[in-house]
């Protein structure tokens, strides 16, 4: 993982495994890598993972099993809050984008429209 310099590396990690749960590569219920586990894949002090971890499990996203680690929480309800969060927030840097551009608000959708049509027999990525 890259981080930037503008952003703590704490929210970034957040940011990661939000991605990863609303992306179905964590599953509700199931148990995220260790803290160590997630500093060595990330390159990161462990204190800056334990760190992300507590965050998330302050909002409820993650829960503690003492002596079994994090899981990921089984309330279907938070996790689709979650992941529209995630996608709200994607959608609305899109359009600043665009607006920074020059596009106005009712020329978006043609644009993004055209752009799909273009790319129908391409695949989305996961990453």
């Amino acid at each position: 993982m890259e981080f930037k310099d503008n952003i703590p590396i704490y929210l970034q990690i957040e940011q990661y495994l939000y991605r990863q749960i609303a992306m179905g590569k964590l599953k509700a219920g199931e148990k995220i890598p260790s803290v160590r586990k997630l500093a060595v894949e990330l390159t990161v002090n462990v204190n800056t993972v334990q760190r992300a971890l507590q965050q998330m499990n302050d909002q409820g996203i993650l829960y503690t099993k003492r002596g079994e680690g994090n899981f990921v929480t089984e309330d279907t309800d938070l996790l689709k809050q979650t992941k529209q969060s995630l996608i709200d927030g994607q959608l609305e840097q899109f359009v600043q984008n665009m607006m920074r551009l020059g596009l106005k608000k009712e020329e978006l959708v043609p644009a993004l429209s055209k752009y799909l049509e273009g790319n129908k027999n391409e695949r989305p990525t996961n990453n």
